[in-house]
């Protein structure tokens, strides 16, 4: 990692722990920083300070006490997830302290190249295939995946060196908090409204995606969206090249699908059907890899050898095996309405959904038409099952079953099923009225699934 001097001997706010803060303490204590961590949970109920205190970090816990903010504070390093409206984070932007979150820092140190991938929905799949591809270079470095992918971006930007590539998701509230972060390939998979209770406008939203590209220069590259007129002035924006990818074939100055077919640049990569993981979305995401990997000098061979092998990123539209002629998928990060929309698109054959969760006030009128034209079966559950079988109803469908959750939805499901259906889990929403996280909503429904069948997860 490079030599960074900037914190040494200066007093550091680490705001927020959990994967990323913990690995910003750490890596801001090897730096020869005076750090500080401060975290809501309880001491005795949080593992993670109890041995940040062990290596010598100093610890305060049990809350954000507006205090802190009397210490002389060169930054604070907060957890992307709390918002610019907590005390201790406004306040420390009046006495013009500047906050940043952990992808920041771990620019800072990075050697190697960075790519990083935003958007609304596709960043996770679109990350991955980018470093699986990277990864086919025979002479080149080791690509490593990063961010908010579930991998801190501290900790691989330490051991990553000058001839490796670190490919970080960020999310909106990731970028919210960069200054410098540099990448010399940006991508932007989509944007549409979401997180507005964050942001507090899709303005807002939009112009946190767009910093992504802040740092660039003619020297690099922005990847983007080219089937839309919003995406394609948004690139405007950018000082860097602007290389597009469309799957409605609207540019062939990058990546595009004509035809059921793949191309860069007129070159054939692949027919589109050949990819594993189904969808147009993936297709999209495809395409922006593609893009990337192109630019980044990546045989075509290796390409096509990952999106026809691929099978499909943890909770993402995942597969998860197949039993009696019926397929299982896993979309438990399907958070929103265009995620489960997408997610239904991408399949020909009837599918049974199960769906609900967390009630965020929105209704789900908008999802009929998808349901209609895909679904014969719906199963809902949480607090936003009545609002979710209205849309079914709705969209003409007759079948809807109320459950308790999605795992006892697996075996109704599997009686409401006929050889060659799909039963897939793609919620439309948030997990948190039931479960943790989406992961382990999504863990819990393949174990059902695992109980039903008899069969353990193919993946």
């Amino acid at each position: 990692m490079k030599s960074v001097e900037q914190y040494r001997n200066q007093k550091v706010l680490v705001l927020g722990l959990a994967k990323s803060g913990v690995n910003a303490a750490r890596l801001l204590h090897k730096l020869g920083a005076f750090v500080t961590v401060n975290d809501k949970k309880e001491f005795d109920d949080n593992p993670d300070a109890q041995e940040l205190l062990s290596d010598g970090i100093k610890v305060i816990t049990g809350g954000h006490p507006l205090s802190l903010l009397d210490e002389d504070f060169k930054v604070v390093v907060k957890n992307p997830g709390i918002p610019y409206s907590n005390p201790i984070v406004s306040g420390a932007l009046a006495k013009g302290i500047p906050v940043i979150t952990e992808v920041e820092l771990a620019s800072q140190i990075l050697e190697g190249e960075l790519i990083s991938v935003t958007g609304t929905n596709g960043k996770t799949t679109t990350t991955t295939m980018i470093t699986m591809m990277l990864n086919q270079r025979a002479d080149a470095g080791k690509a490593y995946v990063a961010g908010n992918i579930g991998v801190p971006a501290s900790a691989i930007a330490q051991k990553a060196t000058a001839a490796d590539t670190m490919v970080t998701e960020l999310s909106s509230f990731m970028l919210c908090g960069i200054r410098t972060l540099h990448p010399h390939i940006a991508v932007i998979t989509n944007i549409y409204s979401t997180h507005l209770d964050y942001h507090g406008s899709r303005e807002n939203y939009v112009k946190a995606k767009m910093r992504i590209t802040m740092n660039q220069t003619p020297d690099d590259y922005f990847v983007t969206n080219w089937d839309s007129e919003e995406w394609r002035e948004l690139s405007k924006q950018s000082a860097a090249q602007v290389v597009p990818f469309s799957r409605q074939a609207n540019t062939k100055a990058g990546a595009y699908e004509e035809n059921g077919k793949l191309y860069f640049k007129d070159e054939y990569i692949m027919d589109a059907a050949d990819i594993r993981i189904p969808g147009d979305h993936n297709v999209e995401n495809a395409l922006a890899a593609i893009t990337v990997a192109k630019l980044q000098a990546v045989p075509t061979a290796g390409i096509v050898q990952v999106l026809k092998t691929f099978s499909g990123v943890r909770h993402r539209t995942q597969y998860v095996e197949t039993y009696q002629n019926r397929q299982f998928y896993n979309d438990s990060k399907a958070t929103n309405l265009v995620s489960t929309e997408m997610a239904l698109k991408g399949f020909d054959q009837p599918v049974i959904l199960l769906a609900g969760g967390l009630d965020r006030g929105n209704t789900f009128e908008k999802l009929a038409p998808a349901l209609k034209e895909h679904v014969k079966t719906l199963i809902v559950f949480g607090e936003t099952a009545q609002k979710v079988a209205d849309a079914g109803k709705l969209a003409g469908i007759d079948d809807i079953v109320f459950t308790d959750n999605c795992e006892t939805a697996v075996p109704i499901a599997w009686e409401h099923s006929q050889a060659n259906d799909i039963i897939m889990l793609s919620p439309a929403c948030a997990s948190w009225d039931q479960y943790p996280n989406f992961e382990v909503r999504g863990d819990r429904f393949i174990k059902a699934i695992e109980q039903l069948t008899g069969k353990a997860e193919e993946n």
